[in-house]
């Protein structure tokens, strides 16, 4: 969309606000907004200015001024506001220079997508993300000098089978694991998923399919169209706009927090790439799985640095308690054109156009402008040293013997582990500037205060482990 559609659009449809909105570096989106009175064609090239200080790991408050660039392609009208709203996502851009900031997510997509034109290797990169997420009635917690506790409340769940509830219980509902995906009123959320579906349509988001997941509870994956890397990232921020604020418009609450409830199957978010060069797809080839060599070589180097990945791909202290075996956690380093217990899937297709690499283990939460560019980097890595994953898993992984389990490398267990690998393994990253050592610095930093939060958080397990000795 040009700039003069967007303001096209604005009078057609008496928009009375602008929204600006940027993705901050642990993936939220921000916003600020403006009436229709003070926006015009020049907001595209002088931009809008912020406090970039009061956002958490950017710049410090002696150099905070910073510039939101809106991008005309990404404009729709807001969906949930009570008063006619267009939005636009925006670049941030460092004054000083004009550039984009490089602690910018968004930015820093961008500068991806561009060393990989300047290495020749490709020209373009296609992300599919499937990013799942849980509906639940309503959620508490609190953590406090006094106590702490959460409580997930949920119709749906397994355990609400001896629950009260008004109008009776029905007793329709999914067990644990028993979610995929027998019809309504088992799965109680079609509705909700059907008014997500139409919205994301409504906003330019192709959608494929929506289903009820694996777990009890409500857990739901909504699949959307592949993209290239900044726009799919785009798209994945809608996406996740979307399902939250319909979920509230029905009286729900919606998490993508990858692991909210033990016993039962986590949020991931598999990311299905390939790398094309003059319209030619360079995953597919006559080797492994319909794969190329380009293709192998990817999925080498995305096992290679899959432990620095997970600080990036991974980034909470929660998405460890996913990554455990037997919840169809792909905490096994290895790749497998069947094989579901793999990080790295090879999907069956029957066209070489379709031909791609599904990396299993990240989750929902990451950031996904930064989620992709470092899974590209790390497969180009993988690419330009020729790094051979070996060979595919056949196995079931979660049940080897030990001596061949001992064999395959896994994921890391924690955040500060991941942490910890990220700042040993970090050139990959750095290559043309993608990300820089001053990000990768105060990454580590910021996501160091919620490992040591939690460290020195008590926790309710720990009472029953502890308070008897």
């Amino acid at each position: 969309m040009s700039v003069a559609n967007v303001m096209k659009l604005v009078a057609e449809n008496d928009i009375k606000f602008v929204d600006f909105r940027f993705t901050d570096t642990r993936g939220k989106e921000q916003h600020v907004t403006v009436p229709v009175s003070h926006f015009d064609e020049d907001k595209f090239t002088e931009g809008h200015a912020f406090d970039g200080s009061s956002i958490a790991g950017w710049k410090g408050i002696q150099a905070s001024d910073m510039q939101l660039m809106p991008d005309a392609n990404t404009a729709f009208i807001d969906p949930f506001f009570d008063e006619p709203t267009l939005v636009l996502t925006c670049d941030v851009v460092d004054p000083t220079d004009g550039k984009g900031y490089d602690r910018d997510p968004r930015s820093l997509a961008k500068r991806a997508e561009a060393y990989l034109k300047s290495s020749g290797l490709g020209d373009t990169a296609y992300f599919g993300p499937e990013p799942e997420f849980f509906i639940f009635d309503s959620v508490q917690w609190d953590a406090t000098m006094g106590g702490s506790f959460v409580k997930i409340n949920s119709e749906e769940a397994a355990w609400s089978s001896g629950e009260k509830f008004e109008g009776g219980n029905t007793g329709h509902r999914p067990g644990v694991k028993g979610g995929y995906f027998p019809v309504p009123p088992v799965d109680s959320l079609h509705d909700i998923r059907s008014a997500m579906v139409l919205t994301l349509e409504e906003l330019g988001v192709p959608v494929e399919v929506h289903h009820h997941e694996v777990a009890t509870a409500g857990q739901c994956e909504i699949g959307t169209k592949f993209a290239t890397l900044t726009q799919r990232a785009d798209w994945t921020q809608i996406l996740k706009y979307v399902v939250t604020n319909t979920a509230h418009a029905y009286g729900k609450t919606a998490t993508f927090m990858p692991k909210p409830m033990f016993g039962d199957n986590g949020s991931g978010m598999h990311v299905h790439q390939s790398v094309w060069k003059d319209g030619k797809n360079l995953f597919a080839g006559n080797g492994y799985a319909g794969l190329s060599d380009f293709a192998l070589y990817y999925i080498g180097g995305i096992i290679k640095h899959a432990r620095a990945l997970n600080a990036i791909t991974n980034p909470g202290t929660n998405s460890y308690k996913r990554l455990v075996p037997h919840y169809e956690a792909p905490v096994k380093l290895a790749y497998s054109a069947k094989n579901r217990s793999a990080a790295i899937r090879i999907p069956f297709v029957h066209s070489d156009k379709a031909r791609r690499v599904e990396a299993r283990f990240p989750d929902p939460i990451a950031n996904p402008y930064l989620a992709f560019s470092a899974l590209l980097m790390a497969g180009l890595d993988g690419v330009q040293n020729k790094i051979h994953p070996g060979e595919p898993a056949t196995k079931d992984l979660y049940h080897l013997p030990p001596e061949e389990d001992a064999l395959i490398p896994t994921v890391c267990s924690s955040l500060e582990q991941a942490l910890e690998y990220l700042d040993k393994d970090r050139e990959f990253l750095t290559r043309g500037g993608v990300f820089t050592d001053d990000w990768i610095d105060s990454y580590i930093a910021l996501k160091m205060e919620e490992v040591t939060k939690l460290r020195q958080t008590p926790h309710p397990v720990e009472f029953g482990l502890y308070y008897s000795c």
